[in-house]
């Protein structure tokens, strides 16, 4: 089995402020922020509140082993991001699947496309605050839960322009 935590033990909200999740909150932190840098993002703060949230909601996906949303009335205006796999995931792991759906996303046709919300709800330059939430099934499974605030994803017209911007290229020296 793959991951950082010692054993299956369940992160619920109660343990939160304990190492373990901690350690996997800012290993997804320090992820998102370094595909943010290159996204011309300002960097993402990581929110207790958010986490809390987060953790609580990854627990209630545990006990239910089945990943669907939160119903929005209860995240307020936080968007979400999930994950699931059979495994201890690590929070880096986690956060390069999320990205790695940049390889669609069409940055001469901005918008959202269920194909691309992870990756465009990670960089969304006027999100502030990040919550991240985790949680091992019976089974060994694990859930993780990451909530953005200000959410983004807004379908208005220009807010995917102003917020999705394409990732900076670095000069290669031949």
């Amino acid at each position: 089995m793959l991951g950082l935590d010692a054993g299956n033990e369940p992160l619920c909200a109660s343990t939160m402020g304990k190492s373990v999740s901690k350690q996997f909150a800012e290993e997804v932190l320090r992820s998102h922020n370094e595909y943010r840098r290159s996204h011309q993002a300002p960097p993402l703060k990581l929110s207790s509140k958010l986490s809390r949230e987060a953790a609580r909601y990854a627990e209630s996906l545990a006990s239910t082993r089945i990943l669907k949303h939160s119903v929005e009335s209860s995240r307020g205006s936080c968007g979400e991001n999930l994950a699931w796999a059979s495994y201890d995931q690590p929070g880096k792991d986690v956060a390069d699947r999320w990205y790695d759906e940049v390889k669609q996303y069409s940055f001469n046709n901005p918008g959202f496309s269920s194909g691309t919300g992870h990756f465009t709800a990670m960089v969304w330059k006027s999100t502030t605050k990040l919550g991240v939430g985790k949680a091992t099934a019976s089974d060994g499974s694990s859930f993780v839960v990451a909530r953005y605030f200000p959410a983004g994803n807004v379908t208005n017209k220009g807010h995917f322009d102003s917020n999705v911007l394409p990732a900076k290229t670095t000069t290669a020296t031949p």
